[in-house]
This record gives structure tokens, C-alpha cells and sequence, in this order.
């Protein structure tokens, strides 16, 4: 067994198998969709729920480890990060306690930095592999969703980031994302399979396509409404150009 994380209550959880095989070489984050944390916790620990986590964290800081990290959590469902499908096998899953539309407050968030330093540490993880729900899951999820920032991670080395653009703004990438140049659909697919999200090869806006969309924005243009623009595009090139997922 390994220790709690990030000074960690154990509160286990029955809800967690074998990772077949795998160890852990990604981070998937996720919010709680409810309040209190409590209530999330009494859900994460009920075996007829048949969900789990290995961490959550509380508004105030508070760290419950609920699944062993040797353990696979049934956190992520359906989805992909580049070629991993099976992703509760190769992840360690953490849950926010956050309704879903609300600010993040300081000391969950320094407790999740403290928590990432230790796991990503303890299995090699590299920042580009901590990601969200919404990114390997984009037609179902949209956690940890606009309100999280992800900007504020990457500087403490525990996330990835790039500042993009805004066609035609005047504030480095934080304008309102309108009027700008259309996105080639194609372009957008491609960088995304680069990046990691999943592949989608349809080369038009389908409703796979737009999802996906709606979780990159979310995620590094949250500033941004609507479709998505050329300066959008770029800017994932750009990350699948400095952090191309790994393979295999």
C-alpha cells in the first residue's frame, strides 16, 4: 500500500479494481458537480454508485484518499488520451469538491499543488499529462470546467500552458474571441490527435468536433465564446508542437 498523498485521510473507498497490468502515467482532474464535499464523499464510498476517486479535496483543503494509487479508481469512464483507452488503468483520478460554476478557493487549490507534486513525483508524470475529465472525454464531461486555472498550475511546473491569441484583441489572448477568422476544421483535428485529444478525422464542424472544441477552449481559451477561431488553431499547434502526447 502506498502513503497518502499530499497529507491525505484515508477514507477508503469499495470502489476500485486491478489496473491490469498498467501503472499510472497521467492525472485526470474532475469537479464534484455537488456540495458539500461530504455529500461527495458519501457517494465516492458507496459501492452502489460504482464511482470513486483516489483523492478528493474539499473547499478547505481537506484530502481524502479513498483508493490506493497501486489501485484502479473508477473515475474517467469512456474516453482517450492519445493511444490509452482504458484510462481509469493508467490515471490517478482527482475529484474537487466544486459545484461546477463556482471559483476554485486558494487553500483547495494549494492543497491540489501539494497532492500533484507527490504523485507526479512518485510516478513520473509529466506536466502535460495532468489533464481534465472534459479532455479525454469531450462529448460527455466538461469538468473541472472554465472556472479552473489551469494557467495558475502550469507556473508551478504541474500543468502545461501557452498563451494564444485573439484575432484582432488588444490584451494578449484574453479578448472576447469574436469576429475573428474562421478555424479550418481539419487543422483543428489534426492538432488536437497531436495533442492528445481524441481522434476525430471527419475534416468538418460535426458535433464531435465542436465538443471537442468546447473542451480545448474551456480549458486553454476560457475567455472565449462561441466557435472557435484561426487564433484558437494556432495556439494548439502550437502546444501539440511543445508537448506532443507520447505514444505507445
Amino acid at each position: 500500500m502506498i502513503p497518502p498523498a499530499g497529507g491525505a485521510t484515508g477514507h477508503s473507498s469499495p470502489n476500485h479494481g486491478d489496473r491490469r497490468g498498467a501503472r499510472p502515467d497521467l492525472v485526470v482532474l474532475h469537479y464534484t458537480a455537488m456540495q458539500p464535499a461530504e455529500a461527495a464523499l458519501t457517494r465516492l464510498c458507496d459501492p452502489a454508485s460504482q464511482v470513486s476517486a483516489h483523492y478528493l479535496i474539499a473547499e478547505d483543503g481537506r484530502v481524502w484518499r479513498l483508493v490506493d494509487e497501486s489501485r484502479r479508481a473508477w473515475h474517467a469512464g469512456a474516453g482517450a488520451w492519445g493511444e490509452v483507452s482504458d484510462v481509469n488503468s493508467r490515471s490517478i483520478g482527482v475529484e474537487l469538491s466544486n459545484p461546477g460554476d463556482a471559483p476554485f478557493p486558494a487553500p483547495q487549490i494549494a492543497a491540489l499543488e501539494r497532492l500533484l507534486r507527490d504523485v507526479c513525483a512518485r510516478w513520473a508524470i509529466p506536466p502535460e499529462r495532468v489533464i481534465g475529465h472534459a479532455c479525454m472525454a469531450p462529448l460527455r464531461k466538461r469538468d473541472p470546467g472554465r472556472r479552473f486555472d489551469w494557467r495558475a498550475l502550469a507556473r508551478g511546473g504541474l500543468a502545461v500552458w501557452l498563451d494564444g491569441g485573439s484575432d484582432g484583441g488588444s490584451d494578449g489572448g484574453r479578448g472576447d474571441g469574436r469576429g475573428g477568422a474562421p478555424a479550418p476544421a481539419a487543422a483543428f483535428q489534426q492538432a488536437a490527435r497531436r495533442f492528445g485529444y481524441p481522434a476525430c478525422d471527419s475534416g468538418a464542424w460535426d458535433a464531435r468536433t465542436l465538443a471537442l472544441a468546447a473542451a480545448f477552449q474551456s480549458r486553454f481559451r476560457p475567455w472565449e465564446d462561441g466557435a472557435l477561431t484561426a487564433a484558437g488553431v494556432a495556439q494548439l499547434e502550437r502546444l501539440a508542437a511543445h508537448w506532443p502526447v507520447r505514444r505507445g
